[in-house]
């Protein structure tokens, strides 16, 4: 049997039936609003203006520790203090050790004096708050600047620790211990 030629084969095959075109339809009159439009008034203040002002303007990133996670954003504006969930870091964090935690990004850096950190943390307990806060911190500073990462990642403090609580299982007491059983 010959082979049949492209025209041949566009010939034999049928075509899809296609829905019809709709009818355009008739041009309906414009309504006459029944009051006249107000006109737009003027907003008090500049409320509503999108332009984020120099001073305001930060570096954001997200720490992680166990269930605690931390907001940090950096300003470089503003009064160089640090404030975590509104409130001072040393009234928040009271101990020393947890400071120096919550602060050893910036030392490394020697940027303590050149930020205001502001710090939104929730879950967890106030350790693993205070790694999540060092982690945050740690991230906003290599946005500010990438050249940092080297020495941060040196350091330690750009590293996740991923060691959270272990689920309980069934048939066992915890996570991992097993009911007390006699052999005898």
């Amino acid at each position: 049997m010959p082979a049949k030629k492209k025209e041949e084969k566009k010939k034999e095959t049928p075509k899809p039936a296609r829905a019809k075109k709709a009818e355009p339809q008739a041009k309906t009159q414009m309504l006459e609003p029944v009051a006249p439009a107000a006109e737009p008034q003027e907003v008090a203040g500049e409320a509503f203006s999108f332009d984020i002002p120099k001073s305001d303007r930060y570096f954001e990133a997200v720490g992680r520790r166990k269930t605690a996670v931390a907001r940090v954003r950096l300003y470089t504006k503003g009064d160089m203090a640090m404030i975590v969930n509104d409130r001072p870091y040393e009234a928040y964090f009271p101990t020393m050790e947890l400071q120096r935690i919550v602060d050893d990004p910036l030392r490394k850096m020697k940027s303590e004096g050149r930020f205001r950190v502001s710090i939104k943390v929730k879950g967890g307990g106030v350790h693993a708050q205070a790694e999540a806060a060092r982690l945050g911190i740690s991230r906003a500073l290599t946005v500010f600047n990438p050249e940092f990462r080297k020495r941060l990642k040196r350091a330690g403090f750009l590293t996740r620790d991923p060691r959270a609580v272990e689920r309980k299982k069934f048939g066992l007491k915890k996570a991992r211990r097993a009911p007390q059983w006699q052999k005898r």
